[in-house]
């Protein structure tokens, strides 16, 4: 570990925000979730959701008249984008939630700045790891095992095997779509969410249609063509254009703690909206998961250095 990185990224009030928007938009996924698993099944809500997306994003860019880059190189990073940060981590998740409960995968998803604060370290020159960040990372980690509750995280080595590295490999693959997409610098957040999304459409069509036929399922019922569009809209097109935001500004280390915060999103909605109960654990795992965010910020540790160093 080092003490300092060259040209660090910070998270300013702006991006913070935003990172809570963020959170706050793919928490609400699980949400529809809950209300699509109902009726339809997983490949083709994934398909729906990408599906949705991008069909919104492409003709919001037709009215503005603004056209998507054409060169061959970066639609390839856009394809491979899209396997990393959708087709790839999603079709792991499924296979890994048929296997594994959902506590446990929750827990497992959660070690995604773990990894992404482990790649960043060696291949990038301004993302390295400090004791601080470490340390934010331990706690942030712990405090979602905490938030979930000891039932799950006791499943762990006692579950399918197989669903654990899945889930285990899908955060890795998380890891390394943050750092992939610092390459999309100079273009805009809409057009990288917008092909990313697009390709990963591409990508899934064929695969659902393998997979489940989804032409021969029945009619989805109005609820379900809601849910499946606020997942399109408000947890995929918006969330994404907010996800390449962050990326530009504070790189791929800081926007990966959005995995924190995920959790307390979820159970937050899943009060107000379905009125489940909070688990007891809930206030100390945010607690534990605000501790590690303000260590990886990084600034509230410097309030308590300044006096010591006067």
């Amino acid at each position: 570990m080092t003490s300092a990185s060259p040209n660090p990224l910070r998270m300013g009030p702006t991006e913070w925000l935003l990172l809570l928007a963020l959170s706050t938009l793919w928490g609400g996924s699980f949400f529809f979730f809950k209300l699509l698993v109902e009726t339809l099944p997983p490949f083709t809500i994934v398909l729906g959701r990408v599906g949705i997306a991008a069909v919104a994003l492409n003709l919001y860019l037709l009215a503005r008249r603004d056209p998507m880059p054409t060169a061959p190189a970066t639609w390839r990073a856009f394809l491979i984008m899209g396997l990393l940060n959708n087709v790839v981590p999603f079709t792991l998740i499924v296979f890994g939630e048929t296997r594994i409960s959902s506590g446990l995968a929750s827990i497992l998803n959660a070690t995604t700045p773990v990894f992404g604060v482990l790649t960043a370290h060696v291949l990038t020159a301004n993302e390295k790891l400090t004791w601080t960040r470490g340390a934010g990372v331990l706690f942030g980690f712990a405090g979602v095992a905490v938030l979930i509750g000891p039932d799950a995280l006791a499943g762990l080595g006692t579950q399918d095997l197989a669903g654990e590295l899945s889930c285990l490999a899908a955060a890795f693959i998380y890891g390394l779509a943050g750092l992939y997409g610092r390459r999309f610098k100079g273009i805009p957040p809409l057009k990288v969410a917008t092909g990313q999304i697009t390709a990963s459409t591409l990508v899934l069509l064929p695969l659902a249609g393998l997979v489940e036929r989804p032409w021969a399922l029945p009619m989805p019922d109005a609820t379900t063509w809601a849910a499946l569009t606020g997942i399109a809209l408000l947890s995929t097109a918006l969330a994404y254009m907010l996800y390449f935001r962050i990326l530009a500004v504070a790189g791929a280390t800081n926007l990966l703690l959005v995995t924190f915060l995920l959790p307390i999103s979820a159970l937050l909605l899943g009060w107000l909206a379905l009125g489940e109960r909070l688990a007891p654990g809930t206030v100390p795992g945010m607690a534990m998961i605000g501790l590690g965010l303000a260590c990886i910020d990084g600034r509230l540790l410097e309030l308590f250095r300044r006096p010591s160093a006067a």
